[in-house]
């Protein structure tokens, strides 16, 4: 009898471990879920104020005469892009391609705006268009950080996830591999500059 009274003893320590084990790393993964949702709300917020100034830059650069409606045109149907690119929480890898293809769309028609505009001495003297220049350059900066900052909780949270024993308790508690933020194809060649 005291020999089926230790065995169950044992079983029910074994349990006990496992089970405090499971529920350690269980909260672990959910500690990083979160942080890497909260990494990508700063990204979603960047990326919003930046959605924000466009409209103020089209309707500054519109008061240009004779400014190229073509340029503005592709402005507005980048940010229109933007705007349909919907998802609930941190996206999966395809969403996330859809929306950094959105995005890079956007940040290109506006580049090719703030290109255009420098042959308008008169739109880049006035102190708005100065100023939204300005707080674009900021927004695109902020942008680059927060970027950055997803991508390290997305390669903590993969990290652990990854991790042996913790891959069991991911795989079978349906914790999902994060994406990350990548390069647009062909930027690891420097632009050529010729005089």
């Amino acid at each position: 009898m005291s020999k089926g009274l230790i065995g169950c003893g044992v079983v029910v320590a074994v349990l006990l471990v496992l089970g405090l084990w499971v529920m350690g790393g269980y909260n672990g993964l959910v500690s990083l879920e979160e942080a890497t949702k909260q990494a990508w709300s700063q990204v979603e917020n960047v990326y919003q104020r930046r959605n924000d100034l466009v409209p103020n830059l089209v309707e500054t650069v519109k008061g240009a005469a004779n400014f190229e409606r073509g340029t503005l045109e592709a402005v507005v149907e980048a940010r229109a892009k933007v705007g349909q690119v919907n998802f609930n929480g941190v996206p999966n890898a395809q969403q996330l391609g859809q929306f950094q293809q959105a995005q890079d769309g956007l940040s290109s028609a506006i580049s090719r705006l703030l290109v255009v505009s420098e042959a308008y001495p008169q739109l880049t003297a006035t102190a708005g268009f100065r100023d939204l220049q300005a707080q674009l350059e900021g927004t695109e900066n902020r942008i680059t950080v927060e970027r950055a900052k997803f991508n390290d909780a997305a390669q903590a949270f993969n990290t652990a996830r990854r991790r042996f024993p913790l891959v069991l308790i991911a795989n079978l508690l349906g914790f999902q591999e994060k994406p990350y933020f990548q390069a647009k194809p062909g930027s690891e060649t420097p632009p050529k500059v010729q005089f």
